[in-house]
């Protein structure tokens, strides 16, 4: 059982208050969506969430069977999709994604990673270039690098973004997988991805 626990989380960027006392607590099996006009904070609050942005004040904590995460292994335990993830554009895909495996220490990864590439319809184009993909692929490619490792708690910021029918269907039976093993945190403006929210944060209300 993995659990997301945030109180009161508050940032500012100088006089401008982005988030005030956001609070929520989450579980396994759960869906989290966060929701909100443009402007409202939903990026800032999945990067609060995922430590890649401090908050100013108020906290947040992973648990596991109970027991707080330290932050080295928050890390290990977080996929992301995102469209301020940024890959490497000389590279091709299977060297993007071996880099990443490395770089987060994922062992034996390689079944996985041609399973998600089929899956997401990428088989055959690994040893192509990123920068030869069109902005559907390298979205696709980012779910693959975010469920390489099965992470406990993925965050989605706009799921449908840049996906056609075809691409969307196979991202909402991910997130419907994601969601019934584990944890699944979704920034969104659209009201059909809200079909996974169990509890909902509405920014700017």
């Amino acid at each position: 059982m993995f659990e997301l626990f945030a109180e009161n989380i508050t940032r500012r960027f100088g006089h401008l208050s982005v988030l005030k006392n956001i609070s929520f607590e989450i579980q396994s099996g759960q869906c989290l969506a966060i929701t909100g006009p443009n402007g409202s904070g939903k990026s800032t609050l999945v990067r609060i969430l995922c430590r890649l942005m401090q908050p100013s004040a108020g906290k947040v904590t992973y648990k596991e069977k109970g027991e707080i995460l330290r932050d080295e292994c928050i890390y290990k335990h977080i996929g992301m999709v995102s469209p301020y993830l940024e890959l490497y554009e000389d590279l091709t895909a299977g060297e993007n994604l071996d880099f990443f495996a490395k770089m987060k220490n994922i062992k034996n990864y390689k079944e996985r990673m041609a399973e998600l590439l089929t899956i997401l319809n990428l088989s055959g184009r690994e040893d192509d270039a990123v920068k030869t993909y069109s902005s559907g692929m390298k979205q696709r490619l980012k779910y693959v690098f975010a469920l390489l490792d099965r992470p406990p708690f993925l965050f989605v910021d706009e799921p449908r973004s840049n996906l056609d029918e075809s691409g969307i269907g196979v991202a909402y039976q991910l997130l419907a997988r994601q969601k019934k093993e584990h944890i699944l945190i979704i920034a969104t403006n659209d009201k059909q991805d809200l079909q996974f929210a169990d509890r909902i944060v509405r920014l700017d209300d």
